[in-house]
């Protein structure tokens, strides 16, 4: 049988076709962030959307992310996602390169109050904000029925609590809720008023804490052996069943507010993703996507503006009771004079 050169031609030009797609690399985009942050199905979409693949490694704390960075990891991720006072901590280090905001069309999502609570970058050039938390107080109904108690953080004085109340594991979040409720800043620098949130702790709060404990103070809330803890809501209504919310919890933040942190999404230095990387802060906050990560976790919604009306779920408490709580920022180093007064605290309960 006889092949035409033109017949050759074509084929020859079909696999060349072919290989070309088949060489052809797709755009790799690497998160680093907290563990089970991000929504798989957001992430499935962002891949189909834009024709990359996105891989995700995930951190338990700011200090194990910040480590890696600074230990030579800090180019092998595109984004990473620190709260509020690494963030600051990263800008003055260089760590950190601007966002493309051509590529940032929903920049008017975002709550202007939360900009409001940020010193470091309130016009999102580095830091766009992705969620804003506080831990709050959590009373076990069916232990202390009728609600007969004080909601403001003076309420791990009550005797009644005595034995089955926990504090986390944080300085910042102790230290800051007696610094809060005594009428001061959760980033004093003033001695003090620091003397004096750890003597409220020590004299009032201390008899009747049976434990600092930032990981399984939700189960033991959920079995009965905690009626009061504090510590971020998820925690708790996570280890309960949702028909048994209402009945088993009350959970609450101080009117006063208290200490809170600020997640938020970074391009680090050495990405060389820049455009993708903008992209993708920008497809989070899409009303319809963001809220996919609120329906995720339940939580309240005080970033984007526009995704409350896309949710599905009811969250574990209103976003309006975070309004008064003030953001955990970098106080330099006076950390170090927190963590020995911490230190001095969490001997006493041994």
């Amino acid at each position: 049988m006889k092949i035409t050169s033109k017949i050759i031609a074509a084929a020859f030009g079909a696999v060349a076709a072919l290989g070309l797609v088949s060489c052809e690399k797709k755009q790799v985009l690497k998160l680093y962030s907290w563990t089970y942050y991000t929504p798989t199905e957001v992430v499935a979409a962002f891949e189909t959307e834009f024709n990359c693949k996105v891989v995700v490694s995930e951190y338990d704390s700011n200090e194990t992310m910040f480590n890696k960075l600074v230990n030579g990891g800090a180019k092998s991720f595109d984004i990473v996602v620190p709260s509020q006072d690494f963030v600051s901590i990263m800008l003055k280090k260089g760590m950190l390169q601007p966002i493309d905001q051509s590529k940032f069309t929903n920049r008017d999502k975002i709550n202007p109050k939360i900009l409001e609570k940020i010193p470091y970058d309130p016009e999102m050039v580095y830091a766009v904000p992705y969620y804003f938390g506080a831990a709050g107080i959590s009373v076990n109904k069916k232990k202390v029925p009728g609600g007969n108690y004080e909601r403001t953080w003076n309420i791990f004085a009550d005797p009644q609590f005595a034995g089955h109340a926990s504090m986390m594991d944080d300085y910042r979040e102790v230290l800051g809720d007696a610094l809060k409720y005594q009428g001061y800043s959760v980033c004093s620098k003033n001695e003090e008023e620091l003397k004096s949130a750890v003597n409220l702790i020590k004299t009032k709060w201390l008899p009747n804490i049976v434990k600092f404990d930032a990981e399984g103070f939700g189960k033991d809330f959920a079995r009965g052996d905690l009626w009061l803890c504090q510590g971020y809501a998820e925690c708790v209504y996570g280890e309960i069943p949702q028909d048994e919310w209402a009945d088993t919890i009350d959970f609450f933040i101080p009117e006063d507010g208290g200490p809170s942190y600020l997640d938020s999404l970074c391009i680090l230095k050495d990405s060389k993703n820049v455009g993708l990387a903008s992209e993708f802060i920008n497809f989070i906050h899409r009303p319809e996507n963001y809220a996919k990560f609120l329906d995720f976790f339940r939580f309240p919604d005080y970033v984007n503006i526009e995704a409350e009306k896309f949710r599905t779920t009811t969250p574990m408490y209103p976003a309006e009771i975070m309004e008064k709580c003030e953001l955990k920022n970098d106080i330099g180093d006076w950390l170090d004079k927190y963590y020995s007064m911490w230190e001095s605290l969490r001997i006493s309960t041994n």
